[in-house]
């Protein structure tokens, strides 16, 4: 009896381990649909049990917040709804947009056989009979074979290229308004100082991440870069304000909620390939206005021209310096004057080949991007004084600005 017993113990012991074994098995190859449907029926009640009772039991709550709303908040909700991702759209993927803009990783044919090449930014600033107006970079839709913008709400838009501007590197867009209800304002930029809040808004890294804010201050105003073709140079804010790639063509603010700035570059390395962080820098809002609306009325910028090709000082050797253009050995930097446009502005002056231009206007020359800076401060028809050197002697001249071609190069002005 007692071995009986003892036998069917044994008998119950390893029928309930070889069941538990089976079971165990079933769940863990994903086969066992009964058990899958019961565990998750379970699961669900599991997951509200523990957190309606963790409160109560654990003695944890959840309180209203008593941080009153701040005024970056308050800023980023008065412009959100006015900037929009852009979306440059092309026959082929040609766009390498490096730290100026966002080239899509995975680009997206449409029915029409059109690419997504870049991603970028932009804000609404206007509206007027029925259409809106959006200020963003030239980079951002440069080569563009058709353009769409996603507004804050979501909704995809097609918009048309009203006017752009390589130079200052800006870009007006238009859409219909009837889904618009934000517009931003511009702010006074010559009122910006180093120190103050900023934000930045946009969609770093594409639309994914669209409508991002980040804070910095102003680092500098006024601050001169170069583009990347070394021919302009330009003054722009720069600030430590987070600006990624595919923020391009997006909103600086300030803490009113005023458009003080369009970013549209950053720096992220030196030349000798240090690591850079915290260098943004925004085209500055009294520039932007300038710009734009000279987009919205002609389509174009008219900017003055001297009708010459040149070449830095710097870039001539020493003997040709001495030898060629004859120049006294305290002259160490300027323009020479490589070629003269007929009926240009510096031939009715008298300018010719080889004349080493040092001043013009106020503004001491030293290489191509001074005197084209100092040239884009005046307006066609302007009647400026330059001082040159001719065959050694140094001689002053007025002329009087011309209107550029279009087709005008990084050397020429």
């Amino acid at each position: 009896m007692r071995n009986s017993n003892h036998d069917r113990n044994r008998q119950l012991f390893w029928m309930k381990v070889a069941t538990v074994g089976i079971v165990a098995g079933l769940i863990g190859g994903g086969i066992f649909w009964g058990v899958q449907k019961t565990i998750s029926s379970v699961w669900p009640t599991i997951v509200s049990t523990v957190a309606s009772g963790f409160g109560s039991s654990g003695g944890a709550k959840v309180h209203n917040s008593k941080v009153a709303t701040s005024s970056s908040t308050k800023a980023y909700n008065k412009v959100k709804g006015a900037v929009v991702s852009v979306i440059n759209q092309q026959s082929t993927s040609t766009s390498n947009m490096g730290d100026f803009g966002y080239a899509s990783s995975s680009s997206s044919t449409n029915s029409s056989g059109l690419e997504t090449a870049a991603e970028g930014s932009g804000v609404i600033y206007k509206k007027s009979a029925g259409t809106a107006y959006i200020v963003t970079n030239n980079h951002v839709v440069s080569g563009a074979s058709a353009v769409s913008v996603i507004l804050a709400s979501g909704r995809k838009v097609s918009a048309k290229i009203v006017g752009t501007d390589e130079t200052t590197d800006l870009a007006v867009l238009k859409i219909s308004a009837s889904h618009v209800k934000t517009v931003a304002e511009f702010g006074n930029s010559k009122q910006v100082q180093a120190g103050q809040d900023v934000l930045a808004i946009g969609s770093p890294m594409g639309t994914e991440y669209a409508n991002s804010v980040t804070k910095g201050i102003v680092s500098a105003v006024n601050r001169t870069i170069r583009a990347s073709d070394a021919s302009v140079a330009t003054k722009v804010i720069q600030t430590d304000t987070a600006i990624n790639s595919g923020n391009s063509g997006g909103p600086l603010i300030n803490m009113a909620g005023q458009v003080i700035g369009i970013n549209s570059m950053k720096l992220s390395s030196s030349i000798d390939g240090t690591s850079v962080e915290g260098m943004g820098f925004a085209i500055p809002s009294n520039e932007v206005v300038s710009v734009i609306n000279q987009l919205v009325k002609n389509g174009s910028i008219s900017r003055p021209s001297l009708g010459i090709s040149m070449l830095d000082l710097d870039s001539v050797t020493e003997s040709d310096q001495t030898e060629v253009l004859k120049l006294p050995t305290n002259v160490t930097s300027g323009v020479v004057v490589m070629s003269v446009t007929d009926d240009g502005a510096a031939a009715k002056a008298g300018l010719s080949q080889y004349d080493v231009i040092t001043k013009f206007g106020k503004t001491t020359v030293t290489d191509a991007s001074d005197l084209r800076t100092a040239l884009y401060k005046y307006k066609v028809g302007d009647r400026v004084k330059i001082t040159y050197y001719h065959d050694g002697q140094e001689k002053t001249a007025t002329v009087t600005l011309s209107e550029a071609s279009n087709s005008s190069s990084s050397t020429n002005s």
